[in-house]
């Protein structure tokens, strides 16, 4: 749906693909043109390069744009892109190959002497080398997927008993995410600060940083809240975290949006981590503080246009915090919670922006991840940022599935949230999020149960003594109950 939009101001033809779970999906709906790819199964369909290069070519497109997921960070999608003569939104091959792979990326730095946690630059080929590679480092250590990132074939590994399953499970969901089994190691490190910078570089040789993003609050090694600008960071730290990022960047010969990952400690030493080569799901707060359109940015950079803007244009104005919303229980584990959106209401208003993938009607499938939404909040402070999130949050109605909803709140009036004292650890520190949402939620829908019920007794014939029940009251019940 971003891209969609971004399309559409610019004058664009956008043409989605879907497979068989997802033909009713919004993209599909709003896109100029649509094209089923195949089954529900990701392989046979959004992971299939051969099938949507051959929509590609079929419907006439001049580019592709790979979105967040699937083969976005896949160097042969790239490659098949080029070949069959259509530009492909985003990194060459080659930098793709070097960035889009963890090890080969730490390989690089390596020789570029970026400093890096320390970890394997390769992939590891066995339990006994990955025990080994443990033992020297010292546990915990973390097993992540060389092809990709969001959280999927990661695992962090407290002791050596713990290993064998760990490595089967990392390389067994790196293989269905990203077609590739890969996993490489590194020492993990306890609670410390995630922080990402975005860089943007076009295919002439320029490329600047448009600040950083706090990516601290996840829950299992998946992001679930980003700021920007992180709390913890100052100008003078933003500007070697952001050059530092620029000559990564350049090193790698990268043309379009990237984001260069690190992790921070309480002194303001960071390490490099990782890059991801292409847009990132939290661009939004980016978009919000610097006021720049990432995806036309995008767009116009695969394009041949130069960067229309220097280092020195670029500024940060306000505060910009992101909440992604999930179909999920979290009353069950944070258990996906597939099915029938029956009712939908979005927030708005001042400073509120809401990228929704969902409507009133759909059913979330199971096959996906069960991102629903991307609430983001924007103000001349962070105070004024949060304040606005929590009133949102307040008008967001999601109803047939749970959602994730309610642990937002939580967040958002955490003593250590507010204070800015974001670590990785602190989702895992907070209490059990009720997914009911509170008090008031259970008081509505109590209301909504004793006025049903009434209404089912007058539909016998026995009149309502209670003359205090005013229309205004049944209209607006009936309303809720919709």
């Amino acid at each position: 749906m971003r891209v969609i939009r971004a399309c559409r101001e610019m004058g664009i033809t956008s043409v989605a693909v879907y497979s068989d779970v997802d033909r009713a999906a919004l993209h599909v709906l709003k896109a100029d043109e649509a094209y089923g790819i195949g089954p529900a199964a990701a392989t046979e369909s959004y992971l299939n390069i051969d099938r949507v290069v051959e929509v590609a070519k079929r419907c006439g497109a001049d580019a592709v744009h790979p979105g967040y997921g699937f083969l976005s960070e896949n160097p042969k999608f790239s490659r098949a892109c080029g070949d069959a003569g259509i530009k492909f939104i985003g990194p060459s091959p080659e930098s793709m190959e070097l960035m889009g792979s963890k090890t080969r990326a730490r390989q690089g730095m390596e020789k570029a002497r970026v400093p890096f946690v320390p970890g394997t630059s390769r992939g590891i080929e066995s339990l006994a080398e990955a025990l080994k590679v443990a033992a020297g480092l010292g546990y915990p250590v973390m097993l992540k997927a060389a092809a990709g990132g969001g959280g999927k074939g990661m695992r962090l590994v407290q002791s050596e008993g713990e290993f064998a399953s760990a490595l089967e499970a990392a390389r067994s969901e790196a293989q269905r995410a990203f077609g590739d089994g890969e996993v490489y190691l590194e020492k993990a490190i306890v609670n410390p600060r995630h922080i990402e910078m975005q860089i943007l570089a076009d295919e002439h040789g320029n490329c600047v940083y448009l600040g950083e993003r706090e990516c601290s609050l996840q829950r299992r090694h998946q992001k679930v809240l980003e700021e920007c600008p992180s709390p913890a960071v100052t100008p003078e730290m933003r500007q070697r975290m952001g050059e530092v990022a620029v000559r990564v960047a350049k090193a790698a010969g990268y043309a379009n949006a990237g984001t260069i990952e690190f992790l921070a400690d309480a002194e303001g030493s960071f390490y490099f981590l990782e890059m991801n080569t292409r847009l990132q799901v939290e661009h939004p707060v980016t978009e919000l503080v610097t006021g720049l359109d990432l995806v036309q940015l995008q767009i116009r950079i695969a394009a041949g246009e130069k960067l229309p803007f220097a280092q020195s244009d670029v500024n940060l104005r306000g505060h910009a915090i992101e909440c992604r919303v999930y179909a999920e229980d979290p009353a069950n584990d944070y258990f996906p919670s597939p099915g029938e959106i029956t009712v939908l209401s979005e927030p708005s208003g001042p400073g509120i922006r809401v990228d929704s993938g969902i409507y009133e009607g759909w059913n979330v499938p199971l096959e996906y991840d069960p991102l629903l939404a991307k609430l983001i909040g924007h103000g001349e402070s962070r105070q004024q940022a949060i304040g606005r999130l929590r009133r949102a949050l307040e008008e967001y109605v999601v109803g047939g599935v749970m959602t994730n909803l309610a642990l937002f709140r939580q967040i958002l009036s955490n003593p250590e949230f507010l204070a800015g004292n974001t670590d990785t650890g602190l989702i895992g520190r907070l209490p059990a999020a009720d997914s009911t949402g509170g008090d008031a939620e259970i008081a509505v829908i109590a209301a909504g149960i004793l006025y049903a019920l009434g209404a089912e007794k007058n539909q016998g014939g026995e009149q309502s003594s209670d003359t205090s029940f005013s229309n205004w009251k049944k209209v607006g019940l009936d309303e809720g109950l919709r």
